[in-house]
Order: structure tokens, then C-alpha cells, then sequence
């Protein structure tokens, strides 16, 4: 393995561990529902950019990550990020031309279709959403998503990950 590999990973690995660090971070219970989806926009967008390397089994592992930090039920975030990196990589090609207001679009309905995932877990055990506020953060996810991914193209670029 080259150097430049290693490197790469190693960022991609940070850029993960900050989004979990985000999306642990404690806030007031009225701003709990506009937190973003941190950890699904940097999986996206790292299968967007690098789907060989980023896809379904980084997914599953961040997801199981992000099960053990919340204390979730095992598995369904693992399950939801899992659906959302195949259905991403499966299309990266025809996202990565759109404009990045289209690209949000395409978040919207991405990180909607994680959080509908994990509502019908929830819902199977008896935790389902109680309020329409839940789907919020689908659309700051999708309002933040130009500034995600400006942010992380410019770290793909200024440590060469490839």
C-alpha cells in the first residue's frame, strides 16, 4: 500500500470521526430535531467521490459505530447507512454532474430515505417518531449539503486522498 493510500484513509477515517463527534454533541431539547444528519452527509459524500473505496461495507461499519455511541438497537443505523451508500454509489455517477443545488435534492431524499429506514425499525419496536419535527433534519441536511461538500472536496484535495 502506497503512502498516499494510507493517507487517504486516515483522512477519511477523521472526516468520520468528526461527524460522529457532531452528532453526539449535547444540545437543548428544541434544537434536537434540527441537527443535521452529519454522518450520513460525509458517507455520501464519500461515496460520491470515491465509491471504490467508500461503498456499502463502510456503511455498515459507521452505521454499527454510530448503533454502540447511541446505544441504539444494533443494526439500524448500520442498515440505513448501508441502503443509502449502495443507492449512492449505484448512482454517483449521475449526482456528481448535477449542479449543487440539485445535489441537495438528491440529499433530501437520500438522507429522507435513511431516516424513514430507521423510523421503521423504530416503529417494529415500539419507538416510533411521534411528531412530524423528526423529518426536519432531512432538509437542513439537504440546505447544508453545498457547504459538506465544498468543505470535503477541498480536504480531498489539499491531502490528495484517492
Amino acid at each position: 500500500m502506497s503512502e498516499a493510500k494510507r493517507q487517504g484513509t486516515s483522512v477519511i477515517i477523521l472526516t468520520f470521526l468528526f461527524a460522529l463527534l457532531l452528532s453526539v454533541i449535547p444540545l437543548p431539547s428544541w434544537l434536537v430535531f434540527v441537527r443535521p444528519e452529519w454522518v450520513p452527509l460525509v458517507l455520501i459524500y464519500w461515496c460520491l467521490a470515491l465509491p471504490t473505496r467508500v461503498n456499502v461495507g463502510v456503511g455498515w461499519s459507521v452505521g454499527l459505530v454510530v448503533d454502540v455511541l447511541e446505544g441504539n438497537l444494533l443494526g439500524q443505523h448500520a442498515l440505513a447507512y448501508a441502503v443509502i451508500a449502495f443507492v449512492t454509489v449505484k448512482l454517483h455517477k449521475q449526482i456528481r454532474v448535477y449542479p449543487l443545488w440539485q445535489q441537495a435534492l438528491s440529499i433530501l431524499v437520500l438522507i429522507a430515505l435513511c431516516q424513514l429506514l430507521l423510523a421503521w425499525v423504530r416503529g417494529i419496536i415500539g419507538q416510533a417518531p411521534d411528531s412530524w419535527a423528526y423529518w426536519v433534519s432531512s432538509f437542513i441536511s439537504a440546505i447544508l449539503w453545498p457547504w459538506v461538500f465544498l468543505l470535503l472536496r477541498d480536504i480531498r484535495r489539499k491531502f490528495r486522498v484517492s
